[in-house]
């Protein structure tokens, strides 16, 4: 058997590295959190990430000033689907376990589809369809909502809030979709994470005002802020630049599952049939919107290429 193409043996590399950052987040700012409040651990992962950021792109002479049609991408990316994913996913990590949010966090497809229909006008395949129910059922069998008493009702607002956070990173897609950068989002990720870290900043002093981090917690939040969030993201967008948006959503895949894998051998947390029912839908709803994405470029492919 030949050996693969080298874009794609590098395109499966960044994925690796992709997973196992992101995959540990989860696990790894929940046990911060037993030392630390989470606007400030939030806070802490933007400006690590834009001064680690900006120092690998100054190093690479990269750095790039934001020009007029790069702000509609910093602006959201910055204030959404990064501050405003921060605020809310660690603030979940008070109510939810690690396993769930690593899952759940990763639920764009039901947004993104109705809304790329609604605001973009793009045709969407059945496929996709699917895939959005696929992800709403996956959502519903981890909230199981027939099973509503106080201890159910507790975990709700975490509920919420990982479900804005998944709504904010969709909306920061379709922008970009819309006003596509001058730059490439790499060079443009400093910017980001700073924006990140100045909007969460007046939030942590406002609702902790007596929180931070606590001496323990500080090898996570090192951890999370200059290797997990920089390195990661500049993984997964190489990762999107290798490999085929297909390959690239399947392999993404395995982010929760490891989130999952840590949460239940590292905290742990229990692994029921909600968690593999709920994660194997929301998982089949990204193999689908993959596949039905795939479908609908070849439909509009002309004969002969």
């Amino acid at each position: 058997m030949s050996a693969p193409p080298l874009r794609l043996r590098e395109g499966l590399g960044y994925l690796a590295i992709s997973v196992v950052l992101f995959g540990g987040i989860w696990p790894v700012t929940k046990s911060a959190l037993a030392h630390a409040s989470p606007l400030w651990f939030a806070f802490n992962r933007a400006a690590m990430a834009a001064l680690v950021a900006g120092l690998l792109l100054a190093l690479r002479r990269r750095v790039a000033w934001p020009v007029r049609r790069d702000w509609p991408t910093v602006l959201t990316i910055g204030l959404l689907q990064l501050g405003g994913f921060f605020a809310m996913s660690h603030l979940a990590l008070d109510y939810i376990p690690a396993g769930r949010t690593a899952i759940l966090a990763s639920v764009t497809i039901f947004w993104l589809i109705p809304l790329s229909v609604w605001v973009l006008g793009e045709r969407v395949a059945a496929l996709q369809w699917a895939a959005v129910a696929a992800g709403l059922a996956g959502v519903v069998v981890l909230m199981q909502p027939w099973t509503i008493s106080a201890g159910t009702l507790a975990l709700l607002p975490g509920y919420a809030m990982l479900l804005v956070a998944s709504l904010f990173w969709s909306i920061a897609i379709l922008v970009t979709r819309r006003f596509p950068p001058a730059h490439s989002a790499m060079e443009l990720l400093p910017w980001c994470f700073a924006l990140a870290a100045l909007f969460l900043l007046p939030l942590a002093l406002w609702r902790e005002p007596s929180g931070g981090i606590g001496v323990a917690a500080w090898p996570q939040a090192v951890f999370v802020g200059a290797v997990a969030a920089p390195l990661g993201t500049w993984a997964t967008i190489e990762t999107g630049r290798q490999l085929s948006g297909t390959m690239a959503s399947v392999g993404f895949l395995l982010v929760p599952t490891l989130g999952v894998t840590l949460s239940t051998l590292w905290l742990g947390e229990p692994l029921g049939w909600d968690l593999l029912l709920g994660g194997g839908l929301i998982a089949a709803s990204v193999v689908l919107a993959a596949l039905g994405a795939a479908s609908g470029r070849a439909a509009v492919r002309p004969a002969g290429r």
